[in-house]
């Protein structure tokens, strides 16, 4: 039997990964490699948060095997330990079926989890609920001060105002353990030895362009209605969830701390941001093929035999 492959199509959101990673399943399938898809975007691990992520409904997926999509509840935490135990295991039980693997998505932290040999502490359910709290009461940039007093380092390395990773390192380092990459590694090696990064690039100028219109189209195509119902499954009680660009926002307004011209606003402004720094992630990656959108997949799939 041919190894097992495992393919990784990378970008920025609004860069047309999705499309891609189903013209590549498409092409390898032809080529004689069967190929099935895992999802590597953490707010699509949520069931019901659709128009806000832009995932792909069933009947758009060509027949496709996706994995990884609509298994968490909004109550639930998309810890990155958890997702790299669940992708690779997804991963190897698609090539015991004798396909490759596509994992497609944006999330730096939980692409990189897969494809690179990250190993994590482990968690303090107490000790992140009271420092979630603190994040609640406080704020990212309180919590950030205290992260740069006591690692410098690490916080050089982390978002202002990512307070989910702020409160991850805290933890960490309350535990006496070293952080647990909230980068790449120094010197990343590949989990599968035979991996291949697909990166999916957009002129910046074109990009925005594209980000504002998708947010907008978000707006137009019911994300309030998604909101409203996904408040009676409890999305104001998660701590991912509720805080997901888009989501926060479409919250702010049923709760009338936002108009929805605001709402909007804000949510393109985040949106940009993200972009920006999921740009800079996977541009530290050693051996992408960086290409645009619409690139032909049966080259792909050839060139990389």
């Amino acid at each position: 039997m041919t190894p097992r492959r495992l393919w990784a199509v990378v970008g920025a959101t609004g860069t047309g990964k999705t499309a891609l990673s189903l013209d590549l399943a498409e092409a390898l399938t032809a080529a004689g490699r069967p190929a099935e898809i895992v999802n590597a975007d953490a707010m699509q691990l949520y069931r019901g948060m659709d128009i806000g992520t832009a995932k792909l409904p069933q009947d758009e997926r060509r027949g496709i095997r996706h994995h990884l999509l609509d298994v968490l509840d909004v109550t639930d935490d998309a810890a990155v330990a958890w997702y790299q135990d669940a992708a690779r295991r997804a991963i190897g039980e698609i090539h015991q079926r004798g396909a490759d693997a596509v994992l497609v998505g944006g999330s730096g932290l939980y692409v990189s989890s897969v494809l690179f040999d990250f190993r994590f502490p482990p968690r303090d359910e107490q000790l992140r609920a009271r420092l979630e709290a603190e994040l609640d009461e406080h704020g990212a940039g309180a919590l950030y001060a205290r992260l740069r007093e006591l690692d410098p380092a690490t916080a050089a390395k982390v978002d202002p105002r990512n307070g989910r990773r702020i409160v991850r390192a805290l933890e960490v380092l309350e535990l006496g353990e070293r952080t647990h990459g909230a980068a790449l590694p120094d010197e990343p090696v590949l989990w599968h030895g035979d991996t291949r990064v697909i990166g999916v690039t957009v002129p910046r100028e074109q990009l925005v362009g594209r980000l504002d219109a998708r947010v907008e189209a978000m707006w137009r195509d019911g994300i309030i209605d998604e909101v409203r119902a996904l408040r009676e499954q409890g999305l104001e009680r998660g701590v991912t969830a509720r805080r997901a660009i888009g989501y926060a926002q479409a919250l702010a307004q049923l709760t009338g701390e936002m108009t929805e011209a605001e709402a909007i606003a804000e949510t393109q402004a985040l949106t940009r941001r993200y972009a920006r720094r999921q740009v800079s992630w996977f541009k530290r990656y050693d051996h992408v093929r960086w290409v645009e959108p619409g690139t032909d997949a049966a080259a792909l799939a050839d060139s990389s035999a």
